[in-house]
């Protein structure tokens, strides 16, 4: 994303400015919603469905004003697709997965689709290689086991803001 900033900034500082406040959205919701769930396992809707229309319109409106339309179209169909994708996983294990942890799939995948395809998978398989490597400290330190429940968002967040963190290939 870092790239598609710097891009965006030398096209028009708007799309820059737009795209910067999108991140620092990404930031500002992604820890918030980090810390709630780490306490209390749980991904409130107050914070979570507030925050899609919000990057929604700041990505959207970056791309457009960048005349970028086709990043505006990776960015909704990200977001379906990663929604739909976590909605199964929910359907296939529901004491595996809250419902909460599927909305935050589709507000990330705005992000994740909007840096691209690639992206998206990788941050998919950053969250749960994170969550599992997290399982293996705690079964290890012996604070938890194999049947501990562990709150999924934050390395869900964690995994988009690494992706997101790295400049593009390609």
């Amino acid at each position: 994303m870092t790239d598609i900033l710097a891009g965006y900034f030398q096209h028009t500082p708007v799309a820059g400015i737009l795209l910067g406040l999108a991140l620092v959205v990404f930031g500002v919701v992604g820890v918030r919603l980090s810390v709630v769930d780490f306490r209390s396992h749980l991904l409130p809707n107050r914070i979570v469905l507030p925050a899609y229309p919000l990057a929604g319109v700041l990505l959207g409106s970056a791309a457009l004003w960048a005349s970028d339309a086709g990043r505006a179209l990776t960015m909704v169909g990200g977001a379906a697709v990663l929604w739909l994708a976590y909605f199964l996983l929910r359907v296939v294990y529901p004491a595996g997965m809250g419902f909460g942890d599927v909305k935050l799939a589709g507000w990330l995948g705005l992000y994740l689709g909007f840096v691209g395809w690639g992206q998206l998978l990788w941050a998919t398989f950053a969250a749960f290689g994170l969550g599992a490597l997290w399982g293996l400290v705690l079964i290890l330190s012996r604070r938890g086991t194999l049947k501990s429940a562990i709150p999924f968002g934050p390395f869900m967040i964690a995994g988009a803001a690494l992706v997101l963190a790295v400049p593009s290939v390609g």
